[in-house]
């Protein structure tokens, strides 16, 4: 048996060296063997922090599983783990649908606008405009005014816009209040933000679904979750109970955020990673 893993081995190393034989074939080899070193590191760096981490290390599990059992010839067991990996797939698809949709996404978006210039406005633009949501955010807080503002980022979320009515505002503290205010025509449903501006009210979000989330998590932060996980959307929620902030984004609920909390969240989700900034303190030590 080792013997003819061996030479197996040898095999492979016989038709590389046939295959890659000249300067140019071994330098498309090395550029091979970087791009997909390179995609294996941006994979583990998008799914950090996630369940499909979790996931992902089962599955490694399971492949070293399959290949130990056929290396030892157990028939049986090779038979089931490779059962168990062919239909398992299929699983695995429907199971996590909203993840996969979302890195999907993900790789279809634009990352182009740095390369010419745009982000340095954009970028003081954005994080104004932060500020703005912030003041809003604490002001909803102290009156316990429930309210729901969604951050749109990367993925367009145009289909969750659609199901309320347009504004096409300027973000400005004052409005955001008076769209929330109980019983005015815009205060049910969530506020959409995009490209800086406020570009719908009233709008319906998709509610959470996740039986690990606690019972006690209101609509308002199902709904938050909910938008955060089909999308790379980061949401504001107060809560009308108890006038406590919250932050929803990658589908996970940050409770209770205070003022300073809630802009380096914001800021460093927003405007540091879509723009390469430096981080929030870094930029307060250079004006200061």
């Amino acid at each position: 048996m080792i013997n003819s893993s061996i030479e197996e081995i040898n095999k492979i190393f016989q038709n590389i060296a046939q295959t890659y034989n000249t300067p140019l074939k071994i330098i498309a080899l090395i550029l091979d063997i970087i791009i997909v070193i390179f995609l294996i590191v941006k994979l583990f760096q998008m799914i950090k922090g996630t369940r499909v981490l979790q996931l992902l290390k089962g599955i490694i599990v399971l492949i070293l599983a399959t290949a130990i059992s056929e290396f030892f010839d157990f028939k049986i067991l090779n038979y089931i783990l490779t059962s168990v990996m062919t239909y398992g797939v299929i699983f695995l698809i429907i199971i996590f649908q909203p993840e996969l949709r979302r890195a999907l996404e993900q790789l279809g978006t634009s990352k182009f606008t740095k390369f010419f210039g745009f982000d340095k406005d954009i970028a003081t633009r954005t994080k104004e405009s932060i500020y703005k949501i912030v003041i809003a955010a604490l002001e909803l807080a102290q009156t316990k005014t429930g309210a729901l503002i969604v951050i749109e980022r990367d993925i367009k979320i145009k289909d969750i816009m659609d199901t309320g009515i347009a504004v096409n505002s300027e973000i400005s503290p004052q409005l955001l209040v008076n769209i929330f205010t109980p019983n005015s025509p815009l205060h049910d449903g969530a506020v959409v933000i995009s490209e800086n501006r406020i570009m719908a009210a009233a709008c319906m979000l998709p509610l959470a679904q996740d039986n690990n989330i606690s019972k006690g998590i209101g609509t308002r932060h199902r709904s938050a979750i909910g938008i955060s996980k089909e999308s790379d959307a980061i949401v504001v929620v107060v809560s009308e109970e108890t006038g406590k902030i919250s932050v929803a984004k990658d589908g996970t609920l940050i409770m209770d955020v205070k003022e300073e909390s809630l802009k380096q969240i914001l800021i460093k989700n927003i405007v540091t990673k879509r723009f390469g900034e430096e981080k929030e303190k870094k930029v307060k030590e250079k004006n200061n």
